[in-house]
């Protein structure tokens, strides 16, 4: 199992990237949150399989479309099991 946070910057709100993440992760059947960051980028906290995890990175790596994702950095985290479901945090 794995758990990373992930930022995602460029022309990332206002363009549904959080609801991109969540029907991606349902799809995976992964667990995690989005929320939209001051800065204008998007965080996100994602926990699963390892190969689904890296399934939903690399679609975050283009987003959905109208978005522009210029850079996503990726750190990973102790396995927490922390999340029942999908959150979009404001």
């Amino acid at each position: 199992m794995r758990r990373v946070r992930v930022l995602v910057s460029g022309f990332v709100q206002g363009v549904f990237f959080r609801a991109f993440i969540k029907n991606e992760a349902d799809k995976l059947g992964l667990k995690c949150y989005a929320k939209n960051m001051e800065n204008g980028n998007v965080e996100a906290v994602i926990e699963g399989h390892e190969f689904k995890v890296k399934m939903l990175l690399e679609k975050c790596k283009t987003g959905p479309a109208g978005s522009q994702v210029e850079n996503i950095k990726i750190f990973d985290e102790p396995f927490q099991n922390e999340f029942k479901s999908f959150k979009i945090k404001y």
